[in-house]
C-alpha cells in the first residue's frame, strides 16, 4: 500500500483507539510492506495524555528502541468536550473551554511531535501526517461558528507549518501533512452528521493514498482526503 515507503517500514498511529485511528491500524497491518504498526491511545502501553506532556515524554521514550520510524499519524482529536458541543455563537464562549479546544487539538499534539519527531529515520523518506479538518482553513470559513474547533486546528496548521520548515533542515526527505479525512463515520461526528458519513475504514484507504504520493517541499502540505490541496 505505502510504496513510497521503505520495505519493511515501521509506523505509529497515535489515537488509535478513535474511528479513523483504527482503520489507519487495520489498514497498516494488512500492508506486507509495513514491518510493524504500533497502535497507542490513552489506554495502551505505552500510552500517552495530550493534557499530560511527563506522558508524552515517556511514550517517546518506550518507542526509541522499536525505531527509528518511517511513518507517524496522529489521529488525536476532540470536537465535543464534555457535555459542551462546538459553539455556535458569540454568546455561547468560555474561556476555559477554549483553552481546554486548543490544548487538545493544537498543543497537545505539537508536544507530542516535539517529542516523537527525534525518532524519525534520518536519510529515508519519512512522513508526519496528523489530522486536521478543513474547518481549520481561515480562506475557507464561509460559516462561521464552531470558533474553538476552527480556532485550534487553525492554531495546529500553523505550528506544522512552523515545525515543517525545522524538521525539512535535518530531514530534506520528510513530508509533513494536516489531513481533511473527510466527514467520516465515528463518535466525534454522529452528532452532527448520523451515519451520513464515509465509512472509516474508506477513509483510512484514501488517507495513505493521499500520503503516498506526496512528495517533500519543505513545507508542510494541508490536503483532503482526495488528495485535493485546502487553503490554509
Amino acid at each position: 500500500m505505502m510504496q513510497s515507503l521503505p520495505q519493511g517500514y515501521r509506523a505509529v498511529v497515535f489515537g488509535a483507539s478513535g474511528a479513523i485511528g483504527g482503520a489507519l491500524v487495520q489498514r497498516l497491518q494488512a500492508d506486507p510492506r509495513c514491518q510493524q504498526v504500533h497502535a497507542l491511545s490513552r489506554t495502551t502501553q505505552p500510552g500517552f495524555d495530550l493534557l499530560d506532556e511527563a506522558s508524552m515524554a515517556c511514550c517517546a521514550a518506550s518507542l526509541a528502541h522499536a525505531g527509528p520510524f518511517h511513518l507517524v499519524i496522529d489521529a488525536t482529536g476532540a470536537l465535543t468536550l464534555g457535555e459542551h458541543g462546538p459553539e455556535k455563537r458569540l454568546d455561547e464562549l468560555d474561556a476555559n473551554r477554549l483553552l481546554r479546544a486548543m490544548h487538545l487539538n493544537a498543543v497537545g499534539p505539537t508536544l507530542l511531535l516535539k517529542h516523537v519527531a527525534p525518532l524519525l529515520a534520518s536519510g529515508e523518506r519519512v512522513i508526519w501526517a496528523k489530522l486536521s479538518a478543513r474547518v481549520g482553513s481561515i480562506e475557507d470559513n464561509r460559516k462561521g461558528g464552531w470558533y474553538g474547533y476552527r480556532s485550534a486546528k487553525a492554531a495546529l496548521n500553523m505550528l506544522l507549518q512552523t515545525a515543517s520548515i525545522e524538521i525539512a533542515r535535518r530531514r530534506p526527505l520528510a513530508v509533513v501533512a494536516a489531513l481533511q479525512p473527510g466527514t467520516v463515520r465515528s463518535a466525534l461526528s454522529q452528532p452532527f452528521v448520523g451515519d451520513a458519513a464515509l465509512d472509516p475504514l474508506d477513509s483510512a484507504t484514501n488517507l495513505l493514498k493521499v500520503l503516498d504520493a506526496l512528495q517533500p517541499t519543505g513545507r508542510a502540505q494541508f490536503v483532503d482526503h482526495q488528495g485535493q490541496a485546502i487553503a490554509w
